[in-house]
Parts: structure tokens; C-alpha cells; sequence
């Protein structure tokens, strides 16, 4: 039975392929470079932030990385264009992996985010 106590987000990690990993650890490097001040926690057995509450999440499937938030509609028309080739649905954006990772656009979904947290704060 596969792991599904993960206490970290390296143990998260270590459980997927290498390319996997080095696709995950770049969204996560992303989220520390928008938000330095982000908190780094497992939340439904999946990588999750929280800056001034939650920011975003991720997770790795066989095709795929998910990021994720019940993300706002001003967020979802704001990157309207952008996300046309990608699945997406209120809570997620299906990033395939055998396509480059969107590095520029996750760090403007990201800003987005941080901006959205800090205008409406929770604990």
C-alpha cells in the first residue's frame, strides 16, 4: 500500500520519479520566491502554504501536476487566456507533464494569490 501519512513535503516528494520531484520542488521554489513568508505543511496528505491563510497547493499524478485553491472567479478571468490549454476547474489547473512547465505563468497565479490573501486575510 503506498504512503499516505506524510509528516513533510520531501516525503511527499520522495515518493514520485525523479522528473516528478524536480517539476514539484520548481513550483515550490516559485511559491518561496513570491512568498518568502509562506508556511511549508501537508494538508489532505498533499504539499500545501499558507501566507495570511491559504495560498495554493499542489500534487503529482501519472500525467500530470495539479495546483489548487478554490480559486476566485476574479482569478480563474484574470488568466482566462492563459489557461486555455490546460484542464481546469475551480479548484485546480492540470499542469501535463510531458509539457514544459509553465514557470512564468505559475508565478503570476501565484502573485495573484498572495495579493488576494493579503486583501482579505484569514487565520
Amino acid at each position: 500500500m503506498a504512503k499516505t501519512d506524510y509528516k513533510t513535503i520531501d516525503e511527499y516528494h520522495a515518493t514520485f520519479p525523479a522528473e516528478v520531484q524536480e517539476r514539484m520542488q520548481t513550483i515550490r521554489n516559485i511559491i518561496h520566491e513570491v512568498t518568502p513568508e509562506a508556511e511549508e505543511l501537508i494538508s489532505y496528505q498533499i504539499p500545501a502554504f499558507k501566507y495570511k491563510g491559504w495560498l495554493i497547493y499542489y500534487s503529482a499524478y501519472a500525467k500530470h501536476i495539479s495546483i489548487s485553491h478554490p480559486f476566485s472567479l476574479a482569478l480563474l478571468k484574470a488568466f482566462e487566456t492563459e489557461l486555455k490549454d490546460y484542464k481546469v476547474s475551480k479548484s485546480a489547473i492540470q499542469l501535463p507533464n510531458d509539457k514544459p512547465l509553465p514557470t512564468g505563468l505559475i508565478k503570476r497565479i501565484l502573485e495573484f494569490r498572495k495579493e488576494e490573501n493579503e486583501a482579505n486575510p484569514r487565520k
